[in-house]
C-alpha cells in the first residue's frame, strides 16, 4: 500500500498596513505550505499574494502554528489564452525640437537636412521629398536601457534579443495613490513577473515638460529590483523620470536589473489605459552598435473583451 505524502499548513494571525492609509486584520488564516516550516517575511508575501492585495507597507504575522493538514488547493495547469482583436495603446511621449527629458542633458534638434521645396531641383516637376536630421543624446523621451548603459561589457543596443523586447504578457502595477516616493518590494508581491514586462504606473507622466517632472519623482528601491530579478521579470517599465533616486550618484536599480540582463523602460505615459494584465508590451530600439541607451515607440496590444 502506498504511503500518503505528509501535507503541512500554517495557521496564523496577521496584521496589514497599506502605504497609501488603512490596513486589515485576519485571525485564524490558514495557507497552503510546501514544508514543515517558513519564517514570517516569507509567510507575508505568500499571504499578499494569495489575497493580491496592492501596496502594502508592512506584514505583521501573529501565533503562527505549523499544522499537519491535506492542502485544500489543486494545483490546476491554466489553460493558454486565446489572443483575438486588440487594440494599441501607445505608451510614448512624443520628441520634439527643444523639449528636455533629463535636467543637464541637451534638448534634441530636428530641422530639415532636405526640404521638399530643396529637394525639386533633384526630380521631375511635382516630384519632392524631404530628409530630416536629428542631433540628440540617447537618453531622449521614452527610451530603453541596455546592460550597456551601466556596465562597459554589457550587451548593448544591437545585442538585445528581439524575444526580450517585443510582444511581452505585461503586467501593470499601479502605485498611483501611494504617499511615499519609494516602490518597494511589497508593490510587486500580488504579481506572476515570470518572463513578463513589468510596467510601473506611478501618475508621473502628468508632470511631463513641466518643472515638477523633475523633482520629488516616484522610484523603485534596490529590495524591489532584488524581487523582480528574483523571481524573472523580463523587462521594467516606469512612467516616471528615473527609476531610481537621483538623490545621490548610487543607481541600485540599475545596477541590479540591467546587471542581471533586464532592460528598463523610463519615461513611459499612458498606463492608465492599460489593465493589470491581459497586454502584450513592445519597446523595441534601433539595432546600433556601441549604444546602451536609445528612444523606442512603447506601446500595448491590450486584448479586447
Amino acid at each position: 500500500m502506498q504511503e500518503s505524502v505528509v501535507q503541512h499548513r500554517v495557521r496564523f494571525d496577521f496584521e496589514i498596513e497599506f502605504s497609501n492609509g488603512g490596513g486589515v486584520q485576519g485571525q485564524g488564516f490558514r495557507l497552503d505550505i510546501d514544508d514543515d516550516d517558513i519564517d514570517d517575511r516569507a509567510l507575508g508575501d505568500l499571504i499578499v499574494r494569495d489575497l493580491r492585495l496592492l501596496m502594502v507597507a508592512e506584514v505583521r504575522i501573529r501565533n503562527k502554528k505549523i499544522i499537519r493538514e491535506p492542502h485544500k488547493r489543486s494545483q490546476a495547469t491554466p489553460s493558454a489564452e486565446s489572443r483575438g482583436p486588440e487594440d494599441i495603446v501607445d505608451l510614448s511621449h512624443v520628441i520634439e525640437s527643444g523639449m528636455i527629458t533629463y535636467k543637464g542633458l541637451p534638448a534634441p534638434l530636428v530641422c530639415d537636412f532636405m526640404s521638399h521645396e530643396a529637394s525639386q531641383q533633384h526630380y521631375f516637376s511635382g516630384t519632392s521629398f524631404q530628409i530630416s536630421r536629428i542631433e540628440m543624446v540617447a537618453n531622449t523621451g521614452t527610451y530603453l536601457d541596455s546592460p550597456y548603459h551601466r556596465f562597459a561589457h554589457g550587451a548593448d543596443l544591437s545585442e538585445l534579443a528581439l524575444a526580450h523586447l517585443a510582444g511581452l504578457e505585461a503586467v501593470v502595477v499601479n502605485v498611483t495613490g501611494m504617499a511615499a516616493k519609494a516602490i518597494d518590494r511589497g508593490a510587486f508581491l500580488p504579481f506572476d513577473v515570470r518572463g513578463k514586462a513589468v510596467l510601473v504606473h506611478t501618475g508621473w507622466a502628468r508632470h511631463w515638460r513641466t518643472d515638477q517632472y523633475f523633482e520629488g519623482h516616484p522610484f523603485l528601491t534596490q529590495s524591489a529590483a532584488l524581487h523582480l530579478e528574483e523571481q524573472g521579470a523580463a523587462l521594467v517599465g516606469i512612467d516616471s523620470l528615473n527609476i531610481d533616486d537621483t538623490s545621490d550618484g548610487a543607481r541600485p536599480v540599475h545596477t541590479v536589473l540591467l546587471g542581471a540582463g533586464i532592460p528598463i523602460v523610463e519615461h513611459l505615459c499612458n498606463l492608465q489605459r492599460v489593465p493589470a494584465s491581459g497586454s502584450r508590451f513592445t519597446a523595441v530600439p534601433p539595432k546600433v552598435k556601441g549604444m546602451g541607451t536609445f528612444p523606442v515607440r512603447a506601446y500595448a496590444a491590450v486584448s479586447r473583451a
